[in-house]
């Protein structure tokens, strides 16, 4: 189904909100957005919707399967615009969302469905997981100049830490941390300060009040904690080319990347147990 605004799909195409899990996907350009979607319809989602500039062209084996919302993607704040309307229309149903050109990967997704995934954590009384984005970027610049290649994939296995989140007196939050590392640390010159952390909270359960703030942090404190107060819970991974693009398509940094290969870096293998092995993610209590 297409829908001319964000108001049409919440009149007429609310149905598509019955039932979760249901994936965000806010497309900011067409570079890998048809994979972006086959993967989400992999994990299990009953519903897709697609935010997206009219113009822009979805492959004929995806487009009947989702809900494509005409939006103007790239406007200051359309994501939290968009993602607080639909919770708004929902009911208490798990959502995830993310961008074009990212893959959602989390303990044992070759296996498990994403449903079930969140079952056990709706089990443990958990109503977010938390998530990492790790940057995956073309090892060869020269071949993929746009720095997106899915069969040239790399990532970076380590350099990445951890500080406690403060609130405005300077305390530590209760089981909060900025997290940091991959393009966004070893290029920070070329980040803004505020778009440093690679920490996202993507998947969560739809809450009445509930609302996404900048910086991809709730208004609920619990929905951005690493784990509950009793043990460590699951985590999962967003693997996004967002970054590298970005770094690549600006002219301040084009042209002092020649490449984002380091001594630390690894090629990709498109699997959840690399992602563990390297402690971008753990299973928790889910086996």
């Amino acid at each position: 189904m297409r829908y001319s605004s964000l108001s049409d799909f919440l009149s007429n195409g609310k149905t598509a909100l019955a039932k979760g899990p249901v994936a965000l996907v806010m497309a900011e350009d067409e570079v890998e957005l048809d994979s972006t979607i086959r993967h989400n319809l992999d994990a299990g989602f009953r519903a897709v919707l697609v935010f997206a500039l009219p113009h822009f062209t979805l492959a004929d084996d995806v487009a009947d399967r989702v809900h494509r919302v005409d939006y103007e993607t790239c406007n200051e704040g359309a994501l939290e615009r968009a993602v607080n309307a639909v919770i708004n229309a929902a009911g208490p149903i798990w959502f995830y969302y993310c961008y074009n050109a990212e893959y959602l990967f989390y303990p044992f997704c070759e296996n498990r469905r994403v449903g079930e995934m969140l079952a056990f954590n709706t089990e443990e009384r958990r109503d977010s997981v938390l998530t990492y984005v790790i940057d995956l970027y073309a090892g060869d610049l020269g071949q993929h100049p746009g720095a997106v290649a899915l069969e040239d994939a790399h990532l970076d296995k380590s350099g990445y830490y951890a500080l406690s989140r403060k609130d405005r007196w300077n305390n530590d939050l209760d089981r909060q941390m900025d997290f940091y590392g991959g393009l966004r640390w070893r290029f920070e010159e070329h980040i803004p300060k505020p778009r440093r952390r690679i920490d996202r909270v993507s998947l969560f359960r739809n809450a009445p009040g509930l609302e996404l703030l900048p910086g991809h942090l709730f208004n609920f404190p619990e929905y951005n904690t690493y784990a509950c107060p009793w043990h460590h819970n699951l985590t999962a991974a967003v693997c996004s080319f967002r970054t590298a693009k970005a770094l690549k398509r600006n002219p301040g940094s084009t042209f002092e990347i020649e490449t984002f290969r380091w001594h630390n870096s690894a090629p990709f293998e498109w699997h959840s147990q690399q992602l563990l092995d390297l402690g971008l993610m753990e299973p928790g209590q889910w086996f």
